[in-house]
């Protein structure tokens, strides 16, 4: 629309006439909207916000009396109260590049009234101590112009030809280098330990593949020796089993041979021996049934002569008695046991010739004793 303008997001708009703006300024502040200005009657203007950048280059003295140029960068930007933008509106608006020219100046003052009182080695060590002193000295100012500071960097110190950084820088130089010098050393002999495993790594490989290809070659040759005495061994086998075939059909031959020879000789032979055997035992049993026979036979003859002879030798007994002095003590008793005596003598004879003709006498007959308490026989 005609006479709407509308400022951009980095821009703060200055819109001048008419009434005044806040806290008397000559003009009023827009940023984040539009709005309508009437032509002819009003004035427009507009004032960067983004980031702004200035670098310095500054000689100081130190606090030792060495000179030293110092190069920074400071990044800063107008604030975006709308105070900072009229304090930085009513100094910039003709000319915004001076911006950059009026906060390096600032900046220097700064940096030379700081690195005054610091000696080089803490300038040197301390650089993030002396950018936050020098951005705190200056806040304040740089606020007076509608000015922030977003950070300050310190890009180098060099004290020109005077010598004292790196004089100072000796001692850590050395050090360094020694151990630059230490770690080459440690590096080549690391080199070295690793060439040398290297190599013993490889002849080691190179062993295994020998000995890979000696085993190799060892089974191949091994493979074709066997597979050249394949044939043989195997027209050997089978003779030797042909030969335990026949062997076997021999022995079985043989087995069957004994078998037969068993059946149709040992075999009748051993039949006819038990058979005579058996008629040899059963004629011996025969001769002896006959033969006890005939002694059983010969005996009872034996017995009924000596039976028949009996008073005949008692009556000899008893003619002995004819002529001796007998005195009879027991009267009719003493003569009767002289008659059994002359009786058991007679059996006593009898049976001692059974005996020696091999015939048992009697075994019930009592045995009478040889005295009596009854009678008494004294023969003179």
């Amino acid at each position: 629309m005609f006479g709407y303008r509308v400022p951009a997001p980095d821009q703060a708009m200055l819109i001048s006439g008419g009434r005044r703006g806040q806290g008397g300024a000559p003009f009023r502040v827009v940023t984040g909207h539009g709005k309508f200005v009437l032509p002819v009657f009003r004035k427009v203007r507009f004032l960067t916000l983004a980031m702004c950048e200035a670098e310095v280059e500054e000689k100081c003295v130190s606090r030792q009396g060495i000179t030293l140029t110092v190069r920074s960068v400071i990044a800063f930007k107008v604030g975006n109260d709308t105070e900072s933008i009229v304090n930085a509106g009513q100094r910039f608006l003709s000319d915004q590049e001076q911006m950059a020219v009026l906060t390096g100046r600032i900046f220097a003052g700064h940096l030379r009234s700081i690195i005054g009182s610091m000696t080089v080695e803490e300038i040197i060590t301390e650089r993030q101590k002396l950018a936050t002193e020098v951005l705190d000295t200056s806040k304040a100012e740089m606020a007076k112009i509608g000015l922030i500071v977003d950070s300050l960097q310190i890009q180098s110190i060099d004290d020109g030809d005077t010598g004292y950084i790196d004089a100072m820088s000796a001692p850590h130089k050395a050090a360094i280098q020694r151990q630059a010098q230490i770690a080459q050393a440690q590096a080549s002999q690391a080199s070295a330990e690793a060439e040398q495993e290297a190599a013993r790594n490889q002849a080691e490989y190179a062993r295994q593949t020998a000995v890979v290809q000696a085993r190799y070659s060892a089974e191949v040759d091994r493979a074709q020796a066997e597979a050249a005495q394949a044939g043989p061994l195997a027209e050997a086998h089978a003779q030797r089993e042909v030969l335990a075939a026949r062997t076997e059909l021999a022995q079985r031959a043989a087995d069957l041979r004994q078998q037969q020879l068993v059946a149709e000789i040992v075999k009748p032979a051993e039949a006819e021996a038990e058979r005579i055997r058996v008629v040899a035992l059963a004629e011996a049993e025969r001769m002896k049934i006959q033969a006890e026979a005939a002694a059983s036979h010969g005996r009872v003859a034996l017995d009924r002569m000596l039976i028949d002879q009996l008073p005949q030798i008692v009556k000899e007994a008893a003619s002995g008695l004819s002529g001796a002095n007998v005195n009879v003590l027991n009267g009719a008793d003493g003569l009767g046991e002289i008659a059994a005596g002359l009786v058991g003598q007679g059996l006593t004879i009898l049976d001692a010739v059974r005996r020696n003709m091999g015939t048992p006498g009697p075994k019930d007959e009592p045995k009478r004793p040889s005295g009596a308490d009854d009678g008494a026989v004294e023969v003179r």
